[in-house]
């Protein structure tokens, strides 16, 4: 097994492919973009590149179908599995980087007035379809899942209140 340093990115290929039992690494990009995409997002050209390094490293196998486009399937090794529940079970606490494009528009002076309205109706939206999502699949789905999807909830409902409060502040100032 070559030495590789695993990332995020690496656990998630692994986690993924762990859930379906087997994939190529189209099936994991599509996944990744149909379940976690709302909270860790990955560039498609990651996941390829992520597949080959886990393949290399010997902690993922990889068989080509004889059939149709000549896809390559893979599957967790027991050394995957090992990586990916040693990563499952360790709490190691790592400081969130939120990456809100609008927080950092309002740091370098973008204009409150303009941007409140349209990041408090977007995060509206983005939260009325995670709270149906929640109505619609909440009790199918699996251990963590149910509460990743309550912490989509919760941070585009902490999202909607700044944003508003952004807004509301900024009446304020401006009728000052």
């Amino acid at each position: 097994m070559a030495d590789v340093r695993l990332t995020t990115s690496s656990y998630l290929v692994l986690g993924i492919i762990d859930k379906l039992g087997e994939a190529s690494a189209y099936d994991v990009k599509v996944e990744a973009a149909r379940t976690v995409a709302p909270f860790w997002s990955v560039p498609h050209a990651q996941v390829y590149a992520q597949c080959d390094r886990l393949v290399e490293a010997g902690l993922l196998s990889q068989v080509r179908q004889e059939s149709g486009r000549n896809r390559r399937v893979l599957a967790l090794t027991a050394q995957g599995r090992a990586a990916l529940e040693e990563w499952l079970g360790n709490p190691e606490f790592v400081p969130v980087e939120a990456r809100e494009r609008g927080i950092l528009k309002l740091w370098f002076g973008g204009r409150p007035e303009v941007l409140a309205p349209v990041q408090v109706d977007e995060h509206r939206q983005t939260l009325r379809s995670y709270e149906e999502l929640a109505e619609e699949v909440g009790e199918l789905l699996a251990p963590g899942q149910r509460e990743a999807l309550e912490f989509g909830i919760r941070y585009e409902r902490m999202m909607v209140d700044f944003w508003v409060w952004v807004r509301s502040r900024e009446e304020r100032t401006a009728g000052s």
